[in-house]
């Protein structure tokens, strides 16, 4: 875990035209219906910064082959996908620590991110 973290601190940052970034995508943001995403939900934390910040979800909901082919398909550079670990990381941790304890799925998802963030 030091190791990333660390990778993601020393990473180079976002340092092309700025973006705009959900700021908050989680499953709980995502609907879908018939196994297809429909829509993306709140809004609140959208801002223009590190596009890095919206691959957390990559660490959550995809599987090693679906991130290869989306951060493929959208040209992720390694900075860009080492501070997107270190993201899903830090929130992995995060929620990890103040959830799992009482919510089993929160645990269980939380530990999937953290070890897909670790893998990368």
């Amino acid at each position: 875990m030091n190791a990333l973290w660390d990778a993601a601190l020393s990473a180079p940052g976002w340092d092309r035209p700025p973006v705009w970034c959900h700021g908050d995508l989680h499953t709980g943001n995502l609907l879908v219906e018939g196994g297809r995403l429909s829509a993306v939900i709140d809004f609140g934390g959208l801002g223009i910064g590190d596009p890095a910040c919206d691959l957390t979800i990559t660490f959550t909901l995809m599987s090693a082959r679906s991130r290869a082919v989306l951060r493929s398909t959208l040209g992720v550079d390694d900075a860009t996908w080492t501070r997107g670990r270190g993201w899903a990381l830090a929130t992995g941790l995060n929620a990890y620590t103040s959830h799992a304890a009482v919510n089993p799925r929160v645990a269980a998802q939380t530990t999937r991110q953290i070890t897909a963030a670790l893998v990368g």
